[in-house]
C-alpha cells in the first residue's frame, strides 16, 4: 500500500498509528523479520559475539 502525506509530521503520525494498533506480538515478529534481514545482509552469525577488554589499573 502506498499513501501520500502532506507533511512528514502527518507521516509521523500515520506510522505511530499503525504500530499502535499492532499486538506486542505482531511488533515482535516485525522486529524478528528485521533482525533476521539484517544478518543475511551483513553476514552476522546468530551468536552475539564475546568481547573481552583487559585494562591495566594504575596503584595510587
Amino acid at each position: 500500500m502506498v499513501r501520500r502525506f502532506d507533511s512528514h509530521a502527518e507521516a509521523d503520525a500515520a506510522d505511530r498509528a499503525y504500530y499502535l494498533s499492532l499486538t506486542p506480538q505482531q511488533r515482535l515478529e516485525i522486529l524478528f523479520d528485521l533482525v533476521r534481514l539484517y544478518r543475511e545482509e551483513h553476514g552476522c552469525s546468530e551468536r552475539l559475539e564475546r568481547v573481552y577488554r583487559i585494562i591495566e589499573l594504575s596503584r595510587s
